[in-house]
């Protein structure tokens, strides 16, 4: 029986396992099973290095496993040694950890419009932030500031990608945010406003805002852009088109998107 699930601390707000049962029930999977697998920072390369020997083909990792699961992998897609993190993990039957991301990808998708020359300001300095940043300069965007609440791993970050680190909100395009303010559900795009000094008026000047959060219904930063008139891409959207990606690489069968999409769509 083909074992799957996602690694976080925490992960009981993951709606994976949903989205991909319901994929192995369209297409026919049965035996295929994906669990939640909650594991804090100092027990997770252990602990993600047992998960073949227990029966796991395959893993997603989520927030703050990103940059660790890439650490312990054996052998990574280019993408994810340039990116520096990963979020699709695959067992050998040999022991081997294979670590891929597909967090890039997906958000590239999930956006819809290509952001080639486009100005994007990108807040955090995680993992999703670095597959973002490295998304955004594959697919040419003209220009990419780093906002973070802690300024010198803004400016490692930038460095490390061609980026620039801002210690404000500047004009841009596109927003992005990659932080985890928002994932609980009494957290809101206020805080995220507060936390970076960013003005609900300052939300007129983007044309598109990617909230890599989400929760039982719109996160606030959604409510707000949307408000403004901003084309939204929420933190489903972007679930989904990375899922899509890891579920093909575990089956090597076409993803059902649109059915995912609507077992992981907020009532």
């Amino acid at each position: 029986m083909p074992r799957l699930g996602v690694l976080g601390w925490p992960v009981a707000h993951s709606r994976s396992p949903a989205m991909h049962s319901a994929a192995f029930a369209a297409l026919g999977l049965t035996g295929w099973r994906y669990q939640r697998l909650p594991v804090p920072p100092a027990l997770f390369r252990e602990t993600t290095r047992a998960l073949g020997a227990a029966g796991f083909l395959g893993a997603n990792v989520t927030i703050p496993h990103k940059e660790a699961a890439l650490a312990l992998a054996d052998e990574a897609t280019e993408a994810a040694r340039q990116i520096g993190a990963a979020n699709t993990l695959t067992f050998g039957h040999d022991g081997n950890v294979h670590a891929d991301n597909t967090d890039a990808p997906g958000i590239i998708a999930a956006l819809g419009d290509s952001p080639a020359g486009a100005r994007v300001l990108v807040l955090g300095a995680g993992g999703s932030a670095r597959a973002a940043i490295w998304a955004l300069r594959q697919a040419g965007a003209a220009e990419i500031s780093v906002l973070n609440r802690t300024p010198g791993r803004a400016r490692a970050l930038a460095e490390e990608f061609g980026a620039r680190a801002v210690i404000a909100p500047v004009p841009a395009e596109i927003l992005v945010n990659c932080t985890a303010l928002g994932l609980a559900h009494s957290s809101s795009g206020d805080d995220i406003l507060k936390a970076t000094g960013m003005t609900n008026d300052d939300l007129d000047g983007y044309l598109h805002v990617v909230d890599l959060v989400y929760s039982d219904g719109p996160t606030r930063l959604v409510e707000l852009a949307r408000a403004h008139g901003a084309h939204v891409v929420d933190g489903l959207d972007v679930l989904v088109a990375q899922g899509a990606l890891s579920f093909e690489r575990w089956t090597g069968v076409p993803a059902p998107r649109q059915v995912m999409r609507r077992a992981v769509a907020p009532d």
